[in-house]
């Protein structure tokens, strides 16, 4: 006669949500993702934001012999310009987590100061 089947198993974990599972994150791992994603917006989105609003302002990008060249003939220039390592081209790559971070760092310093209740010795 074969052993009675036993269902002790232990149940598979339930699936966490992206949101818990950054929660459960380290704050340096939160901030990592934070920086290279500030990171990637400058490396990838800028260069379509920059070719959209030149585009609407200053007209077509033009590349070369092509008047007319479009996002993509911009990106390839910017990523060659990374690669030859412009400075005009890193801060632009680097600048949405430079803003971040000057922004963070504001918010830091007006924490830090003492709330004009305390400075003016107000004991209400």
């Amino acid at each position: 006669m074969a052993p009675p089947i036993t269902t002790d198993a232990p149940a598979p974990p339930a699936r966490l949500s992206l949101r818990d599972r950054y929660a459960a994150l380290s704050r340096a791992q939160r901030e990592l993702i934070i920086f290279g994603a500030a990171v990637l917006w400058g490396l990838l989105l800028m260069p379509f934001l920059i070719w959209y609003a030149g585009s609407r302002v200053l007209g077509p990008y033009t590349h070369g012999q092509n008047p007319h060249a479009g996002p993509f003939a911009l990106l390839a220039d910017y990523l060659v310009g990374l690669a030859h390592g412009s400075g005009v081209f890193w801060a632009v790559a680097l600048g949405p987590a430079v803003l971040l971070l000057l922004t963070r760092l504001f918010i830091a310093l007006l924490r830090a100061l003492p709330s004009a209740h305390a400075r003016h010795g107000n004991d209400d």
